[in-house]
C-alpha cells in the first residue's frame, strides 16, 4: 500500500534535531523523500505496523506531529508531480 507521511518536528525544543533526523531516517528506510518533510512510503501492512510504531516512538506528541495519508494500492495514479526533483520509481529495478 502507498502512504504519504508528513511530519512537523519542533527542532528548537530539547532533542528536536535528533527526533527530526530519526523520523526522517525511519521514513527513508521505507520510501522516498518527495518534499523536505514528506515521504512516499510503499509497504506491506505488516511493515506499516512496524514503521508506524517506530515513528510514533520517535516523536514527542506534545511538540511534534505526524500525518498519514493512505493512498492505497492504486495511489500512484493519483499523484501528479511538477517541477524540480526527479521522481524515483520504487517498483523499477534498483541499480547500485
Amino acid at each position: 500500500m502507498l502512504i504519504l507521511v508528513s511530519y512537523d518536528v519542533e527542532v528548537t525544543s530539547p532533542g528536536g534535531a535528533r527526533r527530526l533526523r530519526r523520523i526522517a531516517r525511519a521514513c527513508k528506510d521505507y520510501g522516498q523523500r518527495v518534499q523536505f518533510s514528506v515521504f512516499e512510503i510503499e509497504v506491506a501492512p505488516d511493515q506499516w505496523v512496524l514503521l508506524r510504531a517506530r515513528l510514533v516512538g520517535e516523536m514527542d506528541p506534545v511538540r511534534d506531529s505526524l500525518r498519514f495519508y493512505f493512498l492505497g494500492s492504486g495511489g500512484r495514479r493519483r499523484i501528479e508531480h511538477l517541477g524540480a526533483k526527479p521522481v524515483v520509481d520504487l517498483d523499477a529495478p534498483l541499480i547500485v
